[in-house]
């Protein structure tokens, strides 16, 4: 392996700060910001959306209706005459 090439691979703590949830993990992200977690001196870094708050993984998310293409075609020419296939 080449040395000085690779990422320092550290435990950092992620602030998400939309449900204000801490979370320690492995990571190679830079950042010159430090935070006292739980006895230890952590770098930090803030988030605005994690697994925490996304609404996808909350399972708060909305769902919008909108009809499909074929449904919205169908409903613009529902007045026209049907004609019958010849056999």
């Amino acid at each position: 392996m080449k040395p000085d090439i690779h990422p320092y691979y550290r435990p950092v703590l992620f602030h998400d700060t939309t449900s204000d949830e801490y979370f320690r993990t492995g990571s190679t992200i830079r950042t010159e910001r430090t935070l006292e977690y739980q006895g230890e001196t952590l770098p930090y870094v803030r988030l605005d959306v994690s697994s925490k708050s996304h609404s996808f993984y909350t399972g708060k998310q909305k769902t919008v209706a909108k009809d499909s293409r074929a449904a919205r075609f169908a409903q613009r020419y529902k007045h026209l005459p049907v004609s019958q296939a010849e056999e």
